[in-house]
């Protein structure tokens, strides 16, 4: 299952990262430091998100 979540990881954290960058300048932090502080988070959320996604792909499964 780490190794899904990996893959997915790529998808899911450049998503969230993107959302969380829009967010971010949607709402006027539009400085470097904001930005780069709502990637980072983004980022850092992915990680449990591709986890739970990953395990409910596993368990919906055929196999």
């Amino acid at each position: 299952m780490l190794r899904l979540a990996s893959i997915l990881y790529f998808v899911v954290g450049t998503s969230l990262s993107g959302i969380f960058m829009i967010v971010a300048l949607v709402s006027g932090y539009d400085t470097g430091k904001f930005i780069i502080i709502a990637v980072t988070v983004g980022a850092v959320v992915a990680i449990p998100v591709s986890y739970f996604v990953a395990k409910a792909i596993r368990a919906n499964s055929l196999d």
